[in-house]
């Protein structure tokens, strides 16, 4: 057993971060396209995807890039997931918003371009785009010998949605219902915190992994013949959550069937932050855990080997739920369902409370009071 290791000790400060993107903000000028005209800006506190005016519809926009995740696949060659990652990390914040996801362009930074490298990283996001439902519209590769040491992939991605249905948060209120998606794994968050586990443990990323890897609900991407390794476990694709949040969201928007207008209050990506976002949505409302997704278990052999505490993980990574809906609680059931079948597992999770604006959990130490 380690000495207490957190995110900040692996060299990533959230808090710190949050401070830098804060000020980075306040330092921004304000739009010069007004009300009314296309690209004005629609305000969107805390949201995961930005918003402007374009005639009787909204177009969103959101970006992001993969992170140190790219560290293990470069350091196993094994790229055919890392396209997934870089789509699903932009889109899944985008349709937070309400908005479909429409057209993505990435952005590769490398000391120098390798067409193998290139190929496969191709392959993965042209896959991913058929999951997404986007055309991938054009891209950048920049070879900065110098500046960057490793391969670095980003993108941005575009989407759509009716002028007034914009899901924003604004209509959280007490007794709302939150629904838990499960996530593929790890995702594409936390990997600085990750690899420091790696160094501690020594553990070989080509060998089985040191746990039983299988876990309800999910399949792990092999890139090798042979047994499962540890870097399958942990290079698994962020799970893309397009099909069927989409759907729902626009069966949610149409008023019809199971799920009434306006019935879906707030869409939350667990990503980097982990439960904290939740405190995004809204600026008063609380949130409570009760009965969370099973933890996949390469979290828990993370918080062993690091000996990492439950708070810290759960503020690092998603702890096996990748996305929650806040809904009215009538039609909490209904969203079940419709979720059950492409993607098992999902379930209620806990509730909406006006216990002041934090997160609680059925764990004790899992408390969040800012994100």
């Amino acid at each position: 057993m380690s000495d207490n290791v957190d995110y900040a000790s692996s060299g990533v400060d959230i808090d710190l971060e949050g401070d830098a993107v804060a000020s980075m903000v306040a330092a921004l000028a304000s739009s010069v396209r007004k009300p009314g005209q296309p690209g004005a800006p629609i305000s969107l506190p805390g949201g995961f995807g930005g918003l402007v005016e374009f005639g009787d519809n909204l177009l969103a926009l959101a970006t992001d890039g993969v992170g140190s995740k790219l560290q293990i696949a470069n350091q196993l060659n094994a790229w055919g997931g890392i396209g997934h990652d870089c789509m699903a990390m932009n889109v899944n914040d985008l349709i937070c918003v309400g908005a479909e996801p429409i057209a993505f362009v990435d952005y590769i930074a490398t000391p120098k371009p390798d067409p193998e490298v290139h190929e496969k990283l191709g392959n993965s996001l042209a896959e991913a785009a058929a999951i997404s439902r986007v055309t991938i519209a054009g891209g950048e590769t920049a070879s900065l010998p110098g500046i960057v040491t490793e391969l670095d992939l980003s993108g941005t991605v575009l989407g759509w949605l009716p002028k007034e249905s914009a899901i924003t948060g604004e209509r959280i209120s007490e007794g709302d219902i939150l629904v838990g998606i499960p996530s593929s794994g790890i995702h594409s968050n936390g990997f600085s915190l990750v690899r420091k586990i790696l160094e501690i443990s020594g553990a070989d990323l080509e060998a089985p992994p040191p746990f039983e890897a299988e876990h309800p609900g999910r399949q792990i991407r092999k890139f090798r013949e042979g047994e499962l390794t540890l870097g399958e476990v942990l290079l698994n694709p962020t799970r893309i959550y397009v099909d069927p949040l989409m759907d729902l969201i626009i069966e949610a928007r149409s008023g019809e069937g199971a799920f009434p207008s306006q019935a879906m209050h707030g869409i939350c990506h667990i990503t980097g932050g982990g439960l904290s976002n939740l405190l995004r949505l809204h600026p008063d409302m609380g949130y409570h855990i009760e009965d969370p997704i099973d933890v996949p278990p390469e979290f828990r052999w993370i918080q062993e080997v690091g000996n990492v505490s439950e708070h810290e993980m759960h503020r690092t990574f998603n702890m096996g739920c990748g996305m929650i809906i806040i809904i009215s609680n009538y039609c909490a059931e209904a969203t079940v369902s419709f979720l059950s079948n492409t993607c098992p597992g999902s379930k209620i999770i806990g509730e909406v409370r006006n216990h002041g604006h934090k997160v609680t959990h059925a764990h004790p130490d899992v408390i969040f009071e800012h994100y």
